[in-house]
C-alpha cells in the first residue's frame, strides 16, 4: 500500500523492540477480515511510553500499540483500558481512531496489545513538514479548530459513552494535586527544588470542580492528525492512554503547559515540541479566553490551572530524570532534565506572584 501522506511516516524498528510479526499476523488475520500476505513493519519514534508500530498490508494500514518490555505495573500501560476508552468514545467523538482488535494473551508477543486503523495525515510536531507553509490567517484558523476539538470533547455526553465508571466523582482537582505531589516527592533527587511553596499554594487554592467530563489529559498539537488536503482540519486525535473523567479546566491547564509562544524566553522556547510559536497562533491568554467563551466558563482563578499544568509537567520531567539519575536509563537526552525542573519551578512561582 503506497503511503498517501509522506508527512506522517514511521521509521525502522528500534533494536531490542522488534515485533514478532509472524505471531501477530497469525493472531490478527482471523480477527480483521480481508488481510493477506505479510505486512511491512515500521515503528514510530515519538513518545517515551507505549511502543507503536505501523503494519502495512496491501489491503489495509494498521497501527499496533503495546507496552514497553519489562513493564511491571499494568496500570501504567493498561492496553485494555486504552482500547475500551477509544472504542466507547468513537461513536460520539469521531476523531478517535477505529479500534479493530485487542489481544489479552501475553503469550502471543510477550505482552497485551491492540490494533487500530491508521489515520493518514499530517502530525504537527515541533516543526511543520517542509513545504507546508501556512500564512498567519490559515495558522489562526488551524489554532481555533484545534481548541474547538477540545471544547467538543469536553461537551460529550458521558452517559452516551458508557464511560461513567472511569470517574471517581467530584474532587478531581484535589485528587490530582495530592497525587502529583506524592509522585514528585518519590521522584525527587538532591539537585532539584522541593516545590514546597508551589504545592502548598496549589493545595490552599484548589477550587471545586467546574464540571465532570471526558478529558484527554495530553491534548497537544503533536497528538493530532490533520487532513492532507486541508491542514487546518483536524481528522484524528491520538494517545488516549491518560483519558479519564475529570475537570475540563484541569485538561486545559495541562495543554497550556506545553503551549510555547513566540515571545517566551529562550529556555521555554527550547522545550517546544509543537508549532504554537508560528505567526497566527493564539497566545496562552487568548487560548484561555477563546476556550472559556466557547464553554461558557468564568474561572475565578485561572492561575491555579496554569500552575497545576506546569507543576504536573515538572513531575513528569523529574520522573524521567530520576530514571537517568539512578542509571535505569543511559539516554543522554535526559541528562539535563533536572534543569527543566528548576525552570518550571521558577515559572510556577512567577505565576503565583
Amino acid at each position: 500500500m503506497s503511503d498517501p501522506s509522506p508527512l506522517d511516516r514511521a521509521g525502522a524498528v528500534r533494536p531490542g523492540e522488534e515485533l514478532d510479526i509472524t505471531a501477530v499476523d497469525a493472531w490478527l488475520k482471523p480477527r480483521v477480515p480481508g488481510l493477506s500476505g505479510t505486512p511491512k513493519v515500521t515503528q514510530y519514534s515519538g513518545g517515551a511510553s507505549n511502543w507503536t508500530y505501523r503494519l502495512e498490508y496491501e489491503q489495509d494500514d494498521l497501527i499496533l500499540r503495546r507496552p514497553p518490555a519489562g513493564t511491571k505495573a499494568k496500570s501504567a500501560h493498561d492496553m485494555g483500558r486504552e482500547f475500551q476508552v477509544q472504542q466507547a468514545l468513537r461513536p460520539v467523538y469521531p476523531y478517535v481512531p477505529e479500534m479493530l482488535a485487542r489481544c489479552e494473551d501475553p503469550s502471543v508477543i510477550g505482552s497485551e496489545f491492540y490494533v487500530m486503523r491508521r489515520i493518514p495525515g499530517i502530525i504537527p510536531r515541533k516543526h511543520l513538514p517542509k513545504g507546508l507553509g501556512l500564512d498567519p490567517q490559515t495558522t489562526r484558523k488551524l489554532c481555533l479548530n484545534v481548541i474547538d476539538k477540545l471544547v467538543e470533547l469536553h461537551q460529550v455526553d458521558v452517559k452516551r459513552t458508557g464511560l461513567e465508571h472511569l470517574g471517581k466523582g467530584t474532587g478531581y482537582a484535589r485528587r490530582q494535586i495530592e497525587g502529583w505531589s506524592a509522585r514528585y516527592e518519590k521522584a525527587r533527587t538532591w539537585n532539584v527544588p522541593r516545590f514546597h511553596g508551589v504545592i502548598s499554594w496549589l493545595k490552599a487554592n484548589t477550587p471545586e470542580d467546574v464540571a465532570t467530563c471526558v478529558i484527554h489529559n495530553d491534548f497537544r498539537l503533536d497528538n493530532l492528525v490533520l487532513a492532507p488536503e486541508d491542514p487546518t482540519r483536524v481528522i484524528g486525535i491520538l494517545d488516549w492512554e491518560m483519558a479519564t473523567l475529570g475537570d475540563p479546566l484541569m485538561d486545559l491547564g495541562n495543554s497550556l503547559a506545553y503551549w510555547v509562544q513566540a515571545d517566551d524566553d529562550l529556555f521555554m522556547r527550547s522545550m517546544r515540541r509543537q508549532p504554537t510559536h508560528l505567526p497566527g497562533m493564539l497566545t496562552r491568554r487568548e487560548v484561555v479566553d477563546y476556550y472559556c467563551e466557547r464553554m461558557g466558563l468564568k474561572p475565578a482563578n485561572m492561575a491555579f490551572y496554569e500552575v497545576y499544568g506546569l507543576f504536573r509537567l515538572a513531575v513528569i520531567v523529574q520522573q524521567i530524570y530520576y530514571r537517568y539519575h539512578h542509571r535505569q536509563t543511559r539516554n543522554p537526552a535526559f541528562k539535563r532534565f533536572w534543569l527543566m525542573a528548576h525552570y518550571l519551578h521558577w515559572r510556577c512561582r512567577r505565576l503565583i506572584r
